[in-house]
């Protein structure tokens, strides 16, 4: 139980602290290219999807790549979606509770996955508006695969300004 709170607080932190003072086509491309090399170090088959306002704005597959990728995605993203937190809390949480997203919430798991590797796209002042998603990897992989290259992106930002 304490390690769930842990890691709840940790992924509430990383929501807090991730997010962007504007959000782009631009953006999504650096963002998305910058999890594709961290993701080639890995020599798994991905797939990465950014999403803003119901726009894709970057979809990539490796190649080994399911459709299964795909839907991971599409549900995962329904998670964050629906609750504006990523993928991974909303798992952890339930997992805290010991109930199922059918049980806690009366929806269906064929179309919420309370698995890690969404995490929102959070505009200051404004709110959630779209979804960086990894699928591919273990839900704990992918969602720090999307976290470790938000965060290389706003540094680059950030070192930019200077």
């Amino acid at each position: 139980m304490e390690k769930l709170e842990i890691k709840l607080n940790e992924i509430e932190e990383q929501e807090r602290e991730l997010q962007f003072d504007y959000f782009s086509s631009d953006s999504a491309l650096k963002i998305g290219l910058i999890i594709i090399e961290k993701a080639k170090i890995l020599s798994k088959p991905i797939a990465i999807d950014i999403t803003k306002n119901s726009n894709k704005l970057f979809y990539y597959c490796f190649d080994g790549a399911s459709p299964d990728n795909y839907e991971w995605i599409r549900r995962k993203n329904n998670v964050v979606n629906r609750f504006f937190r990523s993928s991974l809390y909303i798992g952890t949480k339930l997992k805290l509770i010991n109930k199922t997203i059918e049980e806690k919430y009366l929806i269906s798991s064929k179309e919420y996955a309370p698995f890690g590797g969404a995490f929102p796209i959070i505009i200051k002042n404004t709110g959630v508006v779209g979804t960086i998603t990894v699928s591919g990897l273990s839900q704990e992989e992918d969602h720090n695969l999307v976290v470790e290259s938000i965060k290389e992106y706003l540094n680059l930002l950030q070192n930019n300004k200077k």
